[in-house]
């Protein structure tokens, strides 16, 4: 129920708002803002249609499972002037600011794989009720959750990052990025390793150790 509209509204629908990105063992990983739609900003990250995170790869769409929206309700349906416009965008980029900060306080990493961190805003705020869904199916989760697929998928995913890193003149933040990439890498991997059975066979020999 929209608390401004008095209707039942979409979540995705809202135009104004922030959404977050959350992997498979429900670790944040990317957060960013529209104002054209949140289904639609959020569907081209899904589905790979022209965003610079997943072109530039910095984020997997694959990886993503769960995600947080934050809409920007008040100026939804809304005639506004320039002035009201700036004012709204204001609100959004402190809106994801907030956002950036609560997920780096949430994260074991202290990390995000944003390139640029948001501006810190003029006159913060603080974030209005967001909602939470997981967005692959039950038969998705199976077929992508499973941590030795993640680790291959994450593991190219950083090589290709690292390609771009070496082949342009690049800001620190991507570096960042990368390092961030590989700190999850090496925690996946290293949850795998003690969570894998022992191997049992102690002969010496040239056997398949996995």
């Amino acid at each position: 129920m929209d608390p401004f509209l008095n209707e039942k509204r979409i979540i995705g629908h809202y135009k104004w708002g922030v959404y977050a990105f959350y992997d498979y063992d429900h670790e944040p990983i990317y957060v960013g803002q529209t104002n054209e739609q949140l289904s639609t900003r959020i569907r081209r990250h899904l589905t790979n249609q022209r965003t610079d995170a997943v072109a530039m790869s910095v984020l997997d769409p694959y990886e993503v499972c769960y995600i947080e929206v934050w809409p920007l309700t008040d100026v939804e349906g809304v005639e506004i002037d320039r002035t009201d416009v700036k004012t709204a965008k204001a609100r959004l980029n402190a809106m994801e600011h907030a956002a950036y900060m609560h997920l780096i306080r949430q994260s074991r990493f202290g990390a995000i794989l944003n390139e640029k961190p948001p501006l810190s805003p003029d006159h913060p705020i603080d974030l209005p009720a967001s909602y939470h869904a997981k967005v692959v199916s039950d038969e998705v989760s199976r077929l992508r959750d499973h941590p030795d697929l993640r680790l291959a998928r994450r593991a190219a995913t950083i090589a290709r990052l690292a390609k771009v890193i070496a082949e342009r003149k690049v800001q620190t933040g991507l570096r960042h990025t990368l390092l961030t990439q590989a700190r999850r890498l090496a925690d996946l991997a290293e949850r795998r390793v003690r969570g894998a059975p022992a191997n049992l066979d102690t002969s010496g020999g040239d056997g398949d150790e996995g």
